[in-house]
């Protein structure tokens, strides 16, 4: 049954802590950017930027606040003590890599905190979130326990609202999010069919992976995930990434597709089977939804796959306008590549709903690896589930001015790897986070504030 429904981009603001230490493996933008000096500010507004820009085409947009970072409890855990300052030093001189770890802002790529499903899916008709584990990076493996915190502060009431805990935090359960999930439907309102895409199987051994860097998510994974979520199995199904893409610096399969309502825009390369997966896909969707999908497929002498890559053509945001037809939303790099300029050029005139195209600049997310669709989560919500979400986080033209305004009393404009030894910049992260909280309204959340647990 169609109930009415407003898809939501809730984007993670770039914390003050954002810069490049190269920690992704697998992800070819972030190394080969590690120990280059990055911009806290420009990050942090560029993506402020292209919020405004999607709310400004009549996208529903929301923010998510970044973590506290560094993660000091747990580099006590790893066995450094005394005063923050103390643990800082320590860690820079005996383990500077952990310390690279403990302060990453990689919390802004949101499109991995959580899968989410939306009320339409699920059996009983709450929009349901899992935490990603992220277990297969040490960085990354840090957020969840707060990721679930954030959610439960902004998504309120589980009348409406399931939250689920991450996954087991175990190799055979790696689960990195909403970037190795897609939905299908013919809107948003009305019940459609959930894709997740995996890169290995954690308990068969066959030696037909990824050979170069490792496949992330795991089938098991998402397996628990759909089960937790209540989806109807005949409405869900699980794809393989092909491995050829993972190693060439496709880690999340938001890399090579992205889908929004009935489109599905991929790459020819981005399945392990692609006729396969694309055939079980236009049979379920068809037999559930009633009509056919719109598959657009890019083919490798359109976009050769590295080009896909250091574009981040499919990391664009696939988005419906309130006027009708479709737009995405894409990364100046894809202007700037032959290719995929070639490619969107004449998208417009191929008689897609994709109607228009619209660039943005957030090269400082790009050069540690996350594009457009990286910084965003996307949560549809009906007017009753909406008014459980925390009010504060809505992007207005007032909310946008106020965070401009906050990103630029609070964040350098330089940071390189060595100075995140300096103390002052726990003090100055924990300051703009203080004052983050009281412009959101969303009250105590980061530990510094003695806030402990889920």
């Amino acid at each position: 049954m169609r109930i009415a429904a407003q898809e939501f981009n809730f984007d993670g603001i770039v914390g003050p802590t954002h810069n490049y230490a190269g920690l992704s493996v697998g992800n070819l933008a972030s190394q080969i950017h590690r120990g280059a000096v990055s911009n806290p500010r420009a990050a942090a507004l560029e993506g402020l930027a292209k919020m405004h820009a999607l709310a400004k085409l009549g996208v529903g947009q929301a923010v998510l606040p970044p973590l506290e970072r560094p993660d000091l409890p747990a580099l006590r855990r790893l066995g450094f003590s005394g005063s923050d300052a103390n643990i800082v030093a320590q860690a820079r001189a005996r383990a500077p890599v952990l310390l690279a770890s403990c302060y990453s802002a990689s919390s802004m790529w949101v499109a991995n905190a959580a899968t989410v499903s939306p009320g339409a899916d699920t059996a009983d008709g709450r929009v349901h979130f899992t935490p990603a584990n992220l277990v297969t990076q040490f960085h990354r493996s840090l957020e969840p326990p707060a990721t679930a915190r954030v959610l439960r502060a902004i998504f309120r009431g589980e009348r409406v609202f399931a939250h689920h805990a991450p996954l087991p935090a175990a190799a055979h359960f790696g689960d990195e999010g909403a970037a190795n999930h897609m939905r299908l439907c013919q809107t948003g309102g009305s019940p459609g069919i959930e894709i997740f895409a995996y890169g290995r199987c954690a308990f068969d051994s066959a030696p037909n992976g990824p050979k170069i860097y490792p496949a992330r998510q795991t089938r098991a994974a998402s397996q628990a995930v759909a089960r937790l979520h209540e989806l109807d199995p005949s409405r869900t199904l699980f794809v393989r990434q092909n491995p050829a893409a993972i190693d060439a610096g496709a880690f999340h399969n938001d890399v090579v597709a992205v889908a929004n309502e009935n489109v599905l825009f991929f790459h020819a390369q981005a399945f392990a089977d692609s006729a396969q997966a694309v055939g079980d896909l236009r049979a379920t969707f068809t037999r559930c939804c009633g009509d056919e999908p719109v598959l657009i497929e890019v083919t490798q002498d359109e976009v050769p796959l590295a080009d896909a890559v250091r574009s981040y053509l499919f990391n664009s945001q696939l988005v419906t306008l309130p006027q009708g037809g479709m737009a995405l939303v894409c990364p100046m790099q894809c202007r700037e590549i032959a290719s995929s300029r070639a490619f969107l050029e004449r998208l417009g005139q191929a008689g897609t709903p994709i109607k228009a195209v619209h660039f943005v600049e957030v090269r400082q997310s790009m050069n540690n690896g996350g594009g457009p669709a990286c910084l965003r989560l996307r949560v549809a919500l009906t007017e009753e589930q909406r008014a459980g979400v925390l009010p504060g986080v809505f992007l207005t033209d007032a909310l946008y001015d106020a965070l401009t305004a906050w990103v630029n009393r609070h964040y350098r404009d330089r940071l390189h790897p060595d100075d995140l030894a300096d103390p002052k910049l726990i003090e100055e992260s924990r300051a703009a986070l203080e004052e983050l909280t009281r412009i959101l309204g969303i009250g105590n959340i980061y530990p510094f504030q003695g806030v402990q647990g889920v």
